[in-house]
């Protein structure tokens, strides 16, 4: 299995200033947002999210996580760590690494769906466009066509070492 580099860290990391900069622009009038990363790498881009959007702006950003089963996400309900009562009115930022077909971030879309939310945007860092559901990313930093036998490979696991591969 061979593994060619797509981003290293310096790219992932001007991916995530101007990806930072875009839900600014397009939020600037909030006065809290709710930053939701997929549990594994989508929080982890999501905590990454949330400290550039608070070097850049007054808004007050929470963070928080998702857990999801990504591949039978019908089984069971997701689990979110903020309550009800952290939705009315307020602006979520869903965020995962890769969007691949659509099916995690569709089911984790439908967990706001029945909740008092004022908007929901959703950011990747990389999307292959192989979408399956209705569903699209709001917020991309690498649009990437790729085949169905291709992977991206997102390496989160050394702090300043962080790596996107295509396998």
């Amino acid at each position: 299995m061979s593994k060619l580099k797509i981003l290293d860290t310096l790219q992932i990391q001007q991916k995530l200033n101007r990806l930072a900069f875009e839900v600014y622009e397009n939020n600037f009038e909030e006065k809290e947002l709710l930053v939701v990363g997929i549990e594994g790498n989508g929080y982890k881009v999501a905590l990454e999210m949330a400290e550039r959007l608070k070097s850049i702006s007054k808004i007050k950003i929470n963070v928080g996580k998702i857990k999801i089963d990504k591949d039978e996400p019908w089984k069971a309900s997701a689990q979110i760590d903020f309550k009800e009562k952290d939705f009315v009115n307020k602006t979520v930022i869903l965020v995962d690494d890769v969007l691949n077909s659509g099916k995690t971030l569709i089911y984790a879309v439908k967990l706001f769906l029945d909740k008092p939310v004022k908007k929901i945007n959703t950011l990747v860092l990389v999307d292959r466009s192989h979408s399956r559901f209705p569903v699209k990313a709001d917020f991309v930093g690498l649009t990437l066509s790729t085949t169905l036998h291709e992977t991206i490979l997102v390496d989160f696991s050394k702090k300043n070492k962080e790596t996107v591969y295509l396998v």
